[in-house]
């Protein structure tokens, strides 16, 4: 008797390990074949409409380059990204045009971004960037 509930616990938690892997695998397969557009972005006291009255950011993951691309509201960016798990990490961006923007809200995007060491796609398919498990950056899929 006493192995027969050894072996259930076994079979019991490989199968919770492995509902969990797949789990955080279906969640950066997430991130790829998508164009995310900011709707919220932590820290500064203006209004998000002011930070960005023209056009919001734009991110979108490569993951054959490990390069993220995309625009900060009035430039275009691209960087490198590291992703391990719920770990993200993104490069030194690199600003591809330069155009005045108004607002201000390119600068407290590229200096947020830079920030950010972790991940999370919500239960509504929000993405969620973080630092130190505080939410920074939140993103929803728009077709584009």
């Amino acid at each position: 008797m006493k192995n027969h509930l050894l072996l259930f616990v076994s079979v019991l938690a490989l199968f919770i390990t492995s509902c969990s892997t797949m789990k955080n695998t279906k969640k950066s397969a997430d991130l790829y074949d998508a164009t995310w557009e900011l709707e919220y972005i932590s820290g500064p006291r203006i209004a998000f409409e002011g930070l960005f009255p023209d056009k919001k950011p734009v991110i979108k993951f490569d993951k054959d380059s490990n390069r993220i691309s995309g625009n900060s509201g009035c430039n275009g960016y691209s960087t490198s990204y590291t992703l391990k798990d719920q770990s993200l990490t993104f490069g030194e961006h690199g600003i591809s045009t330069m155009m005045h923007c108004e607002g201000g809200g390119e600068q407290t995007f590229l200096k947020t971004i830079i920030q950010i060491d972790s991940y999370s796609i919500d239960q509504d398919g929000k993405l969620n960037l973080k630092m130190k498990d505080i939410p920074m950056m939140r993103f929803k899929k728009v077709d584009k």
